[in-house]
């Protein structure tokens, strides 16, 4: 027997109804599996950084260890150096000083000898100076015995021959003063010789005698070098004690740096096991985030009625138009085929972020925003509405994320959202989806660390046949 019309419609709303909490339960798994993929997403990218941080810790305690080996290796080279350089330095004092005292000694005994060479000269010149006057006067006696013996002469010649023997005597006394004046007058030209080597003597010993004391001072100033030297001795002692209390710790230093070397790799080994573990999660939470976006679908192509159903018919009606609009405009001539799907995007010099154009930029300014503003005013949850090509660009967004770019990319990021590339998983999905509809469920960054789940209703936008991308529908999670 065939059921009634009214047993049909009641089935039907008996399955709508235990559909309809179905649909419910699915839309708020898909929230928390969403909220679970953003958590796991943190989670993996604070992993990665702290895996990154560790191993540029590792760099630095690396160039640390080997610093400190480096340190370490100088320091022994430094040790050896400064006790052979202690050693050489206490022999070479040792014999600088026995040199400079030696050479002191001579130099004080050459000094006084000089000084002595001196006197004597200086005693020998009065005694030569004694004995040319003694040789003036003998000369003077000779002269005045001569002139007495040519008298006698004289007188003998007058007395005759009685004077004959005092003529002889005369003559010898004559002859004797001849020969003692030559005597005096060779004396005194050997004196004056002498007197001149004298002179020349006495200068180079007053010469000698100043260059002795000079000597004597150069020795006294080597002494203080020589001392001087010792003091260095004790220092470089005292510069070998301390290298030797710093050897230690370097060497201690340098064995921590090794155990935190190893400490760190068993870090980052963990850091990359977590990250691993964590990349494999998020790929699992995002593909069951697949299978409740696809039971989402199948829900509500079922004809069950659920809260996204109303953005799900109005993101539907929008991008039907926009597929319109677009087919028209190339039926009108208004753009070719090849630029509505032109993908050369071509940067805008300047912009931070990066934005860029495409030939069918001045055709969506011109058409998509009578569609896309409205939506706006929808719903209080709705956060935008703008179409994107099957990469996730965004050639004309909603007014209010439409603004130039100022200097400050932090605000232009928030406010210059129009002419930029989305390629990210919900972006790059809702371009490329060819399904019907297609839910997403995602959390949006709103900086400061604060996160809202949103839902990002998508319905593909065909011109002719041919994919150009989807329209983009999203609200937040009530």
């Amino acid at each position: 027997m065939l059921a009634q019309p009214h047993e049909e419609e009641r089935a039907l709303t008996d399955i709508a109804q235990t559909l309809a909490p179905i649909g419910e339960r699915a839309g708020r798994l898909g929230v928390a599996i969403a909220d679970i993929v953003g958590l796991i997403a943190d989670l993996s990218a604070a992993s990665q950084k702290q895996a990154d941080d560790t191993r540029t810790v590792m760099g630095a305690a690396a160039d640390m260890g080997a610093a400190t080996a480096e340190l370490d290796t100088s320091m022994d080279a430094s040790l050896a150096l400064a006790h052979e350089t202690r050693s050489v330095i206490d022999s070479s004092a040792s014999v600088l000083s026995g040199v400079v005292d030696t050479s002191a000694r001579t130099m004080h005994d050459l000094g006084d000898g000089a000084l002595k060479v001196r006197e004597t000269l200086e005693n020998v010149e009065v005694t030569s100076r004694r004995v040319h006057a003694a040789s003036a006067a003998i000369g003077q006696i000779a002269r005045e015995t001569r002139l007495l013996a040519l008298n006698a002469s004289v007188e003998a010649a007058r007395a005759g021959e009685a004077g004959a023997g005092f003529a002889i005597i005369a003559q010898a006394v004559k002859s004797l003063a001849d020969q003692i004046q030559g005597f005096s007058g060779e004396i005194a030209t050997q004196l004056g010789s002498m007197e001149t080597v004298l002179g020349e003597l006495r200068v180079r010993a007053k010469d000698n005698a100043e260059m002795a004391r000079d000597a004597l001072e150069q020795t006294k100033a080597a002494s203080e070098a020589t001392e001087s030297l010792s003091r260095l001795v004790g220092s470089v002692d005292t510069l070998v004690a301390g290298i030797e209390r710093m050897h230690a710790p370097v060497k201690s230093n340098g064995q921590s740096f090794a155990a935190v070397q190893m400490g760190l790799d068993a870090l980052s080994d963990s850091f990359d096991q977590s990250t691993s573990h964590l990349g494999k999660a998020e790929g699992r939470a995002q593909s069951i985030l697949s299978i409740s976006e696809d039971f989402i679908l199948f829900i509500a192509q079922s004809g069950v009625e659920t809260s996204d159903t109303p953005f799900i018919k109005l993101c539907t009606e929008r991008a039907a138009m926009i597929s319109d609009v677009f087919s028209q405009a190339i039926g009108s001539g208004k753009i070719a085929m090849g630029s509505l799907f032109d993908d050369d995007y071509r940067p805008i010099p300047g912009s931070n972020p990066r934005q860029v154009m495409t030939r069918f930029v001045a055709l969506t300014d011109a058409c998509l925003p009578a569609i896309q503003e409205p939506v706006l005013d929808f719903d209080k949850r709705v956060a935008f509405c703008a179409a994107v090509d099957r990469n996730g660009y965004l050639p004309t967004h909603n007014l209010k994320y439409a603004h130039p770019q100022g200097d400050d990319p932090v605000w232009n990021a928030a406010h210059c959202r129009n002419r930029r590339i989305f390629d990210d998983r919900t972006g790059l999905s809702a371009g490329r989806s060819t399904k019907p509809f297609l839910l997403q469920t995602y959390r949006r960054d709103m900086g400061g660390g604060q996160f809202v789940l949103m839902k990002d209703c998508s319905v593909p936008i065909m011109v002719n046949g041919r994919h150009w991308g989807g329209l983009r529908l999203a609200y937040t999670v009530a």
